[in-house]
């Protein structure tokens, strides 16, 4: 059975998301990184900016060593005790590095609070479910462009890039990832914590180069089965990838302004696509569509991959 311990843990981990969805914060391996960086981030010792920076890298490189290490030695106690049980435990720490259910959960809260011109509590949910910015001067256009932003960039984020690293470094590379994720999203933008966060931020670049556009590509054949716009959304992420400050979350958030013919704006930092149609709560649905469809042929691809690896070992 170990043979196949690759896709048997990636199926079993996304049926315990379609089915499960997250588990409660007190039992959330991703909910203790937090605890873990906010610790750090409020017992910093240091002031200036190359000693904040060392710092950062620090508590990064101890915190992501730390979870992927107990993550390794533990599962290896499992797997000498029962084989079965290592592939369920396995299975149950992967599906707290990404989430499916998860983000169709909150772009769906917001839809429904737009749809029933509750814009004060779609301001709201959006804040608290998807995106960092501001949100308590956002029209209903802007609030639904920042979660179908949220859909696609998260395809990358928190689908994608962990699965990618769990094929390639098994779950302690999972964990390892969602650490730096999880500290580049608390710390890892301009403001106070900007050079304690730095390196996250850059490590997050780094490590995100490829499931970034790996999940633009999905998007664009997501849009074929989703029936949704697959030549614009070649198009526009081709031409506007770039006009974002990230070097990563271009590619999936301009291919879906394109599958869906909007214009995806975040105020006074960049315009996505071209606005050929007026923005309603039903596009969030058609996003949420091709998101799910990419995810599909992501989780599809995996699933088969690692099945032929396993194959091609046992020859």
């Amino acid at each position: 059975m170990l043979i196949y311990y690759l896709p048997l843990t990636l199926a079993f981990a996304l049926a315990l998301d379609l089915v499960f969805g997250d588990p409660p914060n007190a039992l959330h391996p991703t909910a203790w990184m937090g605890s873990v960086i906010a610790f750090g981030k409020r017992h910093s010792p240091v002031r200036g900016a190359v000693a904040q920076f060392v710092y950062g890298a620090l508590v990064i490189i101890f915190g992501a060593g730390a979870f992927a290490l107990i993550a390794y030695f533990g599962l290896n106690a499992i797997r000498a005790w029962n084989e079965i049980a290592f592939i369920l435990a396995s299975a149950l720490i992967l599906k707290t590095t990404f989430t499916l259910r998860g983000l169709i959960r909150a772009a769906r809260d917001v839809q429904r609070a737009l749809a029933a011109n509750h814009l004060i509590e779609a301001r709201r949910l959006v804040a608290w479910h998807l995106v960092s910015r501001n949100t308590r001067e956002l029209d209903a256009p802007h609030v639904t462009s920042a979660t179908v932003e949220s859909v696609a960039e998260n395809l990358a984020d928190s689908i994608v890039a962990p699965l990618f690293f769990f094929a390639i470094l098994g779950l302690p590379g999972a964990l390892a990832y969602r650490f730096i994720n999880t500290a580049d999203a608390m710390i890892g933008y301009h403001g106070a914590t900007e050079y304690l966060g730095k390196f996250a931020a850059r490590l997050d670049d780094v490590l995100n180069f490829i499931p970034s556009r790996v999940a633009g590509l999905l998007i664009v054949i997501g849009a074929l089965f989703a029936r949704c716009d697959a030549r614009d959304a070649w198009r526009v992420m081709m031409r506007d990838h770039s006009i974002t400050a990230s070097p990563n979350a271009g590619y999936p958030m301009s291919a879906m302004a394109g599958a869906l013919n909007v214009q995806l704006e975040k105020i006074g930092n960049y315009k996505l696509g071209d606005a050929t149609r007026e923005f309603a709560p039903s596009v969030i649905s058609q996003s949420l569509r091709v998101m799910i469809a990419g995810a599909a042929i992501w989780i599809l691809l995996l699933v088969i991959s690692t099945i032929q690896l396993s194959n091609y070992l046992t020859k």
